[in-house]
């Protein structure tokens, strides 16, 4: 499997008919500019992307910012289009059964009905809204695995948004009896019920996605797209010029190489 390196992660180069086929187990991470962004001064969340066995590209930019560098991404799978994929591609396969983690309460058992009315079976077992700050509270955490375990689902899709989801799944997935798939899948839960709208197709292909989200909640995502989002061109720039360094390695370590695809 071919990896391309942007800034400190290696992102897989895989199709999503090729992840499909390959995602028998494992956990599933989608970078995007965000995540980039962070994954510069988190070495928790970091070091949950190390541990990761599938890390796709999830935005466009990143699938352009590829292409510039001269190592492009056969094809952007964002978490929001690979779990809908990953229902039908097991609408037939028993052995799969979901666990939805996140969304506010009632969201997530909407999703989960929605969902089952379109793959044609109970696909997602059950769902689960947790606290704000509950990754904060071993009690709940404690909580959430029991009601994982006692579901039997095989899958643990984990919508609570970046790093929390991936810092979550990464402290706590030897903790689940069952589950062999886990996703980290952010608003796709929100998705799912009807409740958040997702940007036109036309839109996420032209790497617009961002501004359709920004203009939609304002309040919530400026910092993340006009504070944080900047700072990856820049970071991008220096890789191109074989300047970046990544935060992580032992002080005086070599700059790390602009561009590799390793086989």
């Amino acid at each position: 499997m071919s990896q391309v390196k942007l800034l400190n992660v290696d992102i897989d180069n895989l199709s999503m008919t090729e992840l499909l086929e390959k995602l028998n187990r494992g956990t599933v991470f989608t970078p995007n500019v965000d995540h980039l962004v962070k994954l510069q001064a988190d070495r928790e969340f970091f070091e949950a992307y190390q541990d990761a066995d599938f890390r796709t590209c999830d935005s466009k930019i990143l699938y352009y910012i590829a292409k510039l560098l001269g190592c492009p991404v056969k094809e952007k799978v964002s978490g929001s289009d690979l779990f809908p994929a990953f229902c039908e591609y097991h609408k037939r396969s028993e052995d799969i059964s979901i666990f939805l983690l996140g969304a506010r309460e009632g969201v997530a058992a909407e999703a989960q009905r929605r969902i089952n009315a379109r793959i044609g079976r109970a696909i997602v077992t059950a769902v689960n809204s947790p606290s704000f700050g509950f990754e904060r509270s071993e009690e709940e955490c404690e909580q959430i695995i029991d009601l994982v375990n006692q579901s039997g689902a095989t899958v643990l899709a984990v919508g609570v948004g970046a790093p929390k989801q991936e810092k979550f799944i990464h402290k706590y997935k030897h903790r689940f009896k069952h589950v062999k798939i886990f996703m980290a899948v952010g608003a796709t839960i929100d998705f799912e019920a009807g409740n958040v709208l997702r940007a036109p197709k036309w839109v996420s292909e032209t790497g617009l996605e961002w501004l359709y989200r920004l203009l939609s909640e304002p309040r919530r995502l400026w910092r993340r797209y006009l504070v944080e989002g900047p700072s990856f061109f820049w970071l991008t720039f220096l890789q191109m010029c074989n300047l970046y360094r990544d935060p992580f390695k032992e002080k005086g370590s070599e700059a790390s190489t602009a561009t590799r695809i390793t086989a």
